[in-house]
């Protein structure tokens, strides 16, 4: 069992202060592969998230930043420790067949991936690869037949519809190349539609959905139709209804198979962009600079693994 690591060194907590949430970013960045037994697992989680965010209590979070690399750029360090990274997607012999009459299809054949919480990972090979199948697992709209598959740590075997569906809202934002955007709704609307069915009440979401269009560079857009927009706009308001609910991961499916070159990189400088913030990302291309891009690559062929790296 491998986990993400960095070394980390132990600072006194006022020497923080502010600081941790930029520190546990820049932590990412310096990510190695190191065999560790899984219960040391447990203290990563409970660092990242601490730091990140309100997710665990502060009280079991260790007092450390990472010490790697310039040195100059951290604070004067007593002693040193090993922080091990959160897995937020594990995949153990995931399989999947589709049957059409009398004959079955197996599409994913034994599937093992990791994706470590803050990860950027691009998932590419040739259509019938079962790269679509692999997302739709990955984004619970479809069952797997055998294997495992952990969520932030939660199993997700033998989910109801309902379960499913609510793990979809609290924990996972969706793009997708054709947008998927109502044509009836304006673009405020469009991205709080997902608080919409979270109950949040219409001045918050009217609120919220101004300031996530404005993050994504469009808030003077935000009256506007889908038609009025251009297929870059379309996919910003996209990705802003996907962090409307503030997920733990996105899934992209193909964001910018829909868009020119140009539009293609301001796209994915964007998603860059947010994954440098700490979101974790999945996203599928057939697009070799799409997914160089990205921080790692897992090539499926024929239903297995064929290959993974980072870039």
């Amino acid at each position: 069992m491998h986990f993400g690591a960095v070394q980390l060194e132990s600072v006194d907590d006022d020497l923080l202060g502010s600081n941790k949430r930029k520190l546990v970013l820049q932590l990412q960045v310096n990510v190695v592969f190191l065999p560790v037994d899984h219960s040391e697992g447990v203290l990563a989680v409970e660092f990242l998230f601490a730091c990140e965010g309100p997710t665990l209590s502060s009280r079991s979070v260790p007092k450390t930043v990472v010490g790697r690399g310039n040195k100059s750029k951290w604070p004067k360090v007593r002693d040193r420790t090993t922080c091990i990274f959160a897995r937020m997607i594990e995949l153990q012999s995931i399989t999947k067949s589709y049957t059409t009459g009398s004959q079955s299809l197996q599409v994913l054949k034994g599937v093992d991936m990791q994706v470590s919480a803050g990860e950027l990972v691009a998932i590419m090979g040739s259509s019938g690869s079962g790269k679509s199948t692999l997302l739709n697992i990955l984004g619970l709209l479809d069952a797997y037949d055998g294997g495992l598959y952990h969520l932030d740590g939660k199993d997700m075997a033998g989910l109801s519809e309902r379960r499913a569906a609510e793990l979809r809202r609290e924990m996972l934002g969706f793009v997708f190349q054709s947008f998927n955007l109502i044509p009836f709704k304006s673009a405020a609307e469009n991205v709080a539609l997902p608080l919409y069915y979270q109950k949040v009440p219409r001045k918050e979401r009217a609120r919220r959905s101004h300031a996530l269009l404005e993050r994504v560079g469009l808030l003077e857009w935000a009256d506007h139709l889908p038609s009025q927009m251009s297929g870059g706009q379309k996919q910003r308001v996209a990705i802003a209804r996907a962090l409307a609910a503030s997920p733990r991961v996105i899934l992209a499916d193909e964001p910018t198979g829909a868009l020119d070159s140009a539009t293609s990189e301001d796209v994915m400088s964007l998603l860059k962009e947010l994954n440098g913030e700490g979101m974790t990302m999945v996203v599928v291309t057939h697009e070799a600079e799409i997914a160089a891009a990205c921080g790692r690559i897992i090539r499926l062929r024929d239903g297995l693994v064929e290959s993974q790296g980072h870039v």
